[in-house]
């Protein structure tokens, strides 16, 4: 939906702001919000004139469809500020494709090129004193659009809303991160949603992750769906295995999310001289390389965590501690992605973009 024609963005600033109130430094990821937000609607067939205005609650009817069928789709993005007080992001592009792409999926319309990015610009700009300088500091930006009309028949909805909310952020998880490989759950199947950022997929995901927790895991490597004997995805993130001095990822197909940190760090990874196998992992395989020393690693990727080291997993009641590595592959491919995030090193590829 390539547009490039200016828009026009009715906008009512906030009265007062709650920045002075909020403690940078001890943040809870997804809780706190910026001072203002974006919404468009969808109505009689066409987006209508984007808003941003002061963050808060918003009004529905009981009957809106998102409630009762779940269409709901959603993004993950960041800002980063450098130290000349530039806004930054990372690849909108792949974000604004994929959202379109899950839309699609869920059969809601997609949204306008030149709506999102002049919309998420101007955003941004007025909530630049909420992206905080320095590594690690960010600014987590949540695009979705959700079915509004009322009724319970069903059908996809003929109205929707996009929204796109701001959280500030550091780390997405702390500490030591142990994951249980998926004995009799799965993420999705074939032919479903697995690709879509569709609200469902991650709802379900909640009841085998309690499970998981209540064994003193953190999270989930998924199992595909028809035999539970290879690993998919892990909790919100893709997944990545080092057996020796090789990398090896799970091919993305209609059950695993096309991630966009997956993608950057396998480009990395070749323009490195890192090996990098893109096929299906089986679970035998990764047992077999934890009992006999081979298997380095195991990091998740995604936008929220960007690379998270994985301690251990546990199999069937038998757990697996991973070394701990001084020349890991996940502090490397991290400090290389945001080094590039925070334009401190060179973008080779065109992955920054500059909000101006």
């Amino acid at each position: 939906m390539k547009n490039d024609a200016t828009i026009d963005i009715d906008i009512k600033r906030a009265l007062t702001s709650k920045l002075d109130s909020i403690d940078f430094e001890n943040l809870k990821f997804g809780h706190i919000f910026t001072d203002h937000m974006m919404t468009c609607d969808y109505e009689n067939g066409s987006w209508q004139t984007p808003k941003i205005m002061p963050y808060g609650p918003i009004s529905l009817d009981p009957s809106a469809k998102v409630f009762h069928y779940g269409q709901a789709v959603f993004e993950g993005m960041k800002a980063f500020k450098d130290d000349q007080d530039q806004i930054w992001m990372f690849r909108p592009k792949d974000n604004f494709n994929r959202i379109n792409i899950s839309a699609k999926r869920m059969a809601i319309p997609e949204f306008p090129e030149n709506f999102f990015f002049q919309a998420l610009d101007t955003l941004l700009k007025m909530e630049k004193d909420w992206i905080k300088k320095g590594f690690g500091n960010s600014l987590y930006i949540r695009p979705f659009v959700i079915a509004t009309e009322p009724g319970v028949s069903a059908s996809p909805g003929t109205n929707y809303k996009f929204m796109i909310i701001c959280s500030p952020a550091k780390s997405y998880y702390n500490g030591e991160v142990r994951v249980k490989f998926s004995e009799n759950y799965s993420r999705a199947a074939d032919g479903g949603v697995g690709y879509a950022k569709a609200a469902g997929n991650y709802g379900a995901q909640f009841y085998p992750t309690n499970l998981a927790k209540e064994e003193g895991y953190q999270q989930i490597i998924w199992t595909d769906a028809n035999t539970h004997s290879f690993l998919e995805e892990a909790g919100t993130m893709n997944i990545f295995f080092r057996i020796n001095d090789t990398l090896i990822t799970t091919p993305t197909n209609d059950r695993i999310l096309d991630g966009i940190t997956r993608k950057s760090l396998i480009t990395l990874a070749e323009e490195n001289d890192i090996k990098v196998e893109v096929r299906k992992v089986p679970v035998q395989e990764i047992l077999d390389a934890a009992k006999d020393g081979t298997l380095k690693e195991i990091f998740g990727t995604g936008t929220a965590a960007v690379i998270n080291p994985i301690s251990g997993f546990g199999y069937k009641g038998e757990k697996h501690e991973l070394p701990v590595l001084t020349d890991s592959y996940a502090t490397f491919f991290k400090d290389k992605l945001m080094k590039i995030q925070y334009n401190l090193s060179e973008d080779k590829h065109g992955w920054r973009y500059l909000v101006k």
